[in-house]
């Protein structure tokens, strides 16, 4: 009986330790970050209202360019193509790619880590979304995706394909925990 006990406590304490390891050996991200979507996609406000729960110094700027990453040390880009969202923007396809490319540079230029989130699920996939999707993800330092949002397996292809961390999480609420854990408050 103690000897199944000690191997209890043993075989718990291993699975925490782990667990730590696991979160440790993924990327921090540091405060303050401008979060943005690529895209103009709705999900972005969840994401603001994620970070603030969160306790993140940031920033919410829809049209942010490279000028605007001044005094940031992170990048929130949130992935997912809206037309309702891009032409309440007043912007195209091609106009809001060229916004994401020269953030992209901005961001590499200044050493910004970028962290990309795809929360709009299946939904939020198609065409559009993807162009998105495989111009930032190669950028990215780590990736926070619903599940239902991979199910063809492109986040899991172009994160392996660059070595970088992938969480999934089955609702957009379950985001909170990674995203809290990636910064360094």
């Amino acid at each position: 009986m103690k000897g199944e006990k000690a191997l209890s406590i043993g075989l718990i304490f291993i699975f925490f330790w782990l667990l730590i390891s696991a979160q440790s050996n993924l990327p921090k991200f540091s405060s303050p970050a401008l979060i943005t979507s690529a895209g103009q996609n709705a999900e972005v406000q969840m994401v603001a209202v994620l970070a603030k729960r969160a306790g993140i110094d940031h920033n919410l700027n829809k049209l942010a360019t490279a000028q605007d990453l001044a005094g940031f040390k992170s990048l929130l880009l949130v992935l997912g193509a809206s037309m309702k969202g891009l032409g309440a923007a007043g912007l195209d396809l091609n106009k809001e790619m060229e916004r994401i490319r020269g953030l992209l540079d901005g961001a590499k230029e200044k050493n910004i880590p970028i962290l990309c989130l795809h929360l709009g699920g299946e939904e939020r996939r198609g065409a559009q979304s993807d162009e998105f999707i495989r111009a930032c993800l190669p950028a990215a330092r780590m990736v926070i995706v619903v599940k239902s949002g991979n199910k063809d397996g492109l986040f899991t292809r172009l994160c392996q394909e660059k070595g970088i961390p992938l969480i999934e999480i089955d609702r957009t609420t379950e985001a909170l925990e990674p995203l809290k854990n990636a910064f360094t408050l």
